[in-house]
């Protein structure tokens, strides 16, 4: 699936993800390939991403919006 990673200042992130990680408002969740379509609400925390060959990649938030559709998840983080 493709996974952008936004802040107001640049994209900090844009490839291919197997899974992601998310600090949700009621708790961590992943996202994964053929997720069902959501817009959730992120707190402060860890973003990781797994890519496809296994390599991992994490990322400090300070909360923001992930929105998941058509296998492409796009965050929208308040800062990195």
């Amino acid at each position: 699936m493709l996974l952008e990673i936004v802040t107001p200042e640049e994209k900090k992130f844009s490839g291919n993800a197997k899974l992601v990680q998310l600090p949700g408002s009621n708790g961590s969740f992943e996202i994964m390939e053929n997720h069902a379509p959501m817009i959730s609400s992120l707190t402060k925390g860890k973003l990781k991403i797994v890519k496809p060959e296994g390599e991992l990649v994490f990322f400090d938030i300070d909360g923001g919006v992930v929105e998941v559709s058509k296998n492409k998840v796009i965050v929208l983080a308040g800062s990195i």
